[in-house]
């Protein structure tokens, strides 16, 4: 069977670390040694939700070293994805087909169940002859099954510029077509994705305010 890279794991809402024995390593809080103490910095969705920061991660000693910094939402549980924690050359194998998407690798995952809700932020990576963050998102979304109506548009922040897409996935394990985002920004280090999934629509948009926090405090590292 052919393992489509990205479909199963983002489609669950179970972390990888139950399919993937070793892949994950856990973290007791939403930053270690090096991270940024909690700021109170907070992202609103249409209704006025809002969330408070419960750190940043992405810098040298925090629990996901990323080319780039952010803000995770309160009480929003960070991991780093490690593909290379399997036991044989097999297991990497299979980790990488299923941590892979398009051009780019999962290297961390933002969980929301400690808020309330059923999904992720995940965060992946590509080298640096990847290409720029519009070719990156494309490739990534054509990698996906069941995309469409996927609408692209232009942001900056924090000195970066990134292209974001917001679509609809379909799948034979979803009742009906679910919301997804992902936004991509290019780093000399790399191109880096932020994706946010959910169980379905109503649970993406409650943790939309997350994301929202994570891209309005997104820096190069």
């Amino acid at each position: 069977m052919r393992v489509r890279a990205g479909t199963a794991w983002r489609g669950s809402a179970i972390p990888v670390v139950l399919l993937l024995s070793g892949a994950l390593t856990a973290c007791s809080g939403a930053s270690r040694e090096g991270a940024s103490a909690v700021r109170t910095a907070a992202a609103t969705d249409a209704t006025g939700t809002a969330v408070r920061s419960g750190g940043t991660i992405g810098a040298r000693g925090s629990v996901c070293e990323l080319p780039v910094t952010f803000d995770i939402a309160e009480r929003w549980k960070a991991e780093a994805v490690d593909p290379a924690a399997g036991d044989s050359a097999a297991g990497k194998e299979v980790a990488d087909a299923l941590l892979r998407q398009g051009p780019v690798t999962a290297v961390c995952e933002v969980d929301a169940r400690p808020a309330g809700n059923i999904g992720f932020l995940r965060v992946f990576t590509g080298s640096p002859g990847a290409g720029d963050a519009s070719t990156v998102l494309r490739a990534f979304v054509a990698a996906e099954d069941g995309v469409s109506e996927e609408t692209y548009h232009s942001f900056t922040t924090g000195g970066l510029e990134g292209v974001e897409v917001e679509y609809l996935r379909t799948g034979e394990i979803l009742d009906g077509p679910k919301k997804e985002r992902a936004l991509a920004v290019g780093t000399a280090r790399g191109p880096v994705v932020l994706h946010l999934g959910g169980m379905d629509t109503e649970e993406h948009e409650q943790m939309f305010p997350a994301y929202e926090l994570a891209r309005r405090t997104l820096r190069s590292a």
